[in-house]
């Protein structure tokens, strides 16, 4: 491999890695935000409860994300140093807002949660949590809305001097169609994954009997929360591929493997390919879907593989214009098949769970359990298909990826980054498991004794974790 290939491996393992943790984050943290307000509003003593146990797993997971992010960065900088070069001025301004108003919001108000419980008035310290959940969702935004120009090149100009690409409309970088789009369909993702992860963490206590009286309704409202969410998965994913069949139609036909323009188009179940992605060996198709999500018509056009590569050659001259097309295929119907199955598992649990009932068969409980992994998987398999969709550009249309490689960092350099970096990511996915495990096992804390009207007993610890 040389360094082109060795920094996109990179590239590849550090955002991955780092996106596991993010989706869980954002969703968690309003799930918790709900959780203390429930407790505020009504004072019942489980809903305290289920805020600190739940909230005890989202701080792990917080400082998880903020490790791998930082790393992250670092090998932006030494990895794509002609590619930073070109869109600095771009990607400076939303990724400063994130970092300054954003991120501050998150930390700042997080701290304040943890270490207020018992010093703040409740209703200053529920505030709290939810600035920091806010926050949470505002640095998806302005991260996702820099993501987007790469997908979407909005508000810019390129400088032919210097060649640098130099913000001309900062409103037309942060309202780009695609990021709007991206941030709908990620947010659903989101509360998906954490209400999965509630569902099958409640699932392993519930079925050791252990403190129904927190884990029913985590499980009630991680259910609903999932259902919800898995509904809005779908809907702001139909809306997406119509915005990438028009933006990027090379991605859509990729993701289909659909080598040839036809009008209707049928949805491929399942397509053997030449190794080289080149030509259709084998496929099952449902007739008139594809044409469907690709133009909300069930007659409309959909471009083929062979099509697009022509008219893009024509457009940005000479080259292979073509993503993996097997990568961009299976990761596609990864994404789908997984979300699917998540929203199928919510829909079944709330039936069995309805009007207080207790599900007795013996299949439910572990399906819950292995349910957690399935919003993960679609997360990273959606975010490969997502940038590998992309290739081979870096910023569609406008930066080829290879010409974004940093020209001075060798090869060796960066596999030796690349195996430092894949076994810190090793150390820490092995800490944060063992973590999660023990403190998913160990429970919600136990109930809060009556206050001592005589005022003799000692103030409680501030930090009550």
């Amino acid at each position: 491999m040389n360094n082109l290939d060795l920094a996109r491996w990179q590239f590849g393992i550090t955002t991955v890695y780092h996106f596991i943790f993010v989706p869980l984050t954002i969703g968690l943290s309003f799930l918790v935000a709900g959780m203390q307000t429930a407790w505020v509003r009504t004072g019942n003593e489980r809903y305290r409860r289920m805020t600190k146990f739940w909230g005890k797993l989202f701080l792990i997971n917080f400082a998880m994300g903020v490790a791998t992010g930082i790393v992250q960065e670092f090998q932006f900088g030494m990895n794509w140093s002609d590619y930073s070069t070109f869109v600095g001025d771009i990607f400076g301004a939303p990724l400063a807002i994130e970092g300054l108003l954003a991120f501050f919001l998150e930390s700042t108000f997080l701290g304040l949660w943890i270490f207020g419980w018992d010093r703040l008035p409740k209703r200053l310290h529920l505030a709290t949590i939810w600035i920091a959940a806010i926050g949470t969702v505002l640095s998806a935004y302005f991260i996702l809305a820099a993501n987007s120009w790469m997908q979407h090149p909005v508000g810019y100009q390129v400088d032919p001097a210097t060649h640098r690409a130099e913000l001309t409309d900062f409103g037309a970088l942060l309202t780009n169609s695609t990021a709007v789009g991206a941030f709908a369909h990620t947010i659903t993702a989101c509360f998906l994954t954490a209400g999965m992860f509630v569902v099958g963490i409640s699932a392993w206590q519930l079925k050791r009997k252990r403190s129904p009286e927190v884990f029913r309704p985590s499980m009630r409202l991680a259910l609903v929360t999932a259902l919800i969410a898995s509904l809005g998965v779908i809907v702001t994913g139909d809306l997406q591929a119509r915005l990438m069949t028009e933006q990027q139609p090379m991605k859509m036909a990729a993701a289909e493997a659909l080598y040839d323009t036809v009008a209707p188009a049928s949805f491929s179940l399942f397509t053997i390919g030449s190794l080289d992605g080149s030509q259709e060996k084998f496929s099952i198709r449902v007739p008139r879907i594809l044409s469907f999500m690709a133009t909300g018509s069930f007659d409309g056009e959909v471009e083929g593989i062979n099509d697009v590569q022509t008219a893009e050659q024509q457009k940005y001259g000479p080259g292979d214009y073509r993503p993996n097309i097997p990568t961009t295929y299976w990761t596609f119907r990864f994404m789908i098949g997984f979300g699917f199955l998540s929203a199928l598992l919510s829909a079944v649990g709330l039936w069995l769970f309805r009007r207080g009932r207790t599900p007795a068969g013996r299949w439910f409980y572990p399906a819950a359990v292995a349910s957690i992994a399935l919003p993960f998987l679609a997360n990273s398999v959606g975010w490969i298909f997502t940038e590998m969709g992309r290739q081979p550009w870096s910023v569609f249309g406008v930066l080829k990826t290879a010409d974004s490689v940093s020209p001075t960092v060798s090869a060796g350099t960066v596999l030796t980054s690349l195996i430092v970096f894949t076994v810190l990511y090793g150390v820490l996915a092995v800490v944060d498991g063992v973590l999660m495990v023990r403190y998913a096992k160990a429970g919600p804390p136990e109930p809060e004794a009556p206050p001592d009207e005589t005022g003799s007993e000692p103030r409680p610890a501030a930090f009550a974790y």
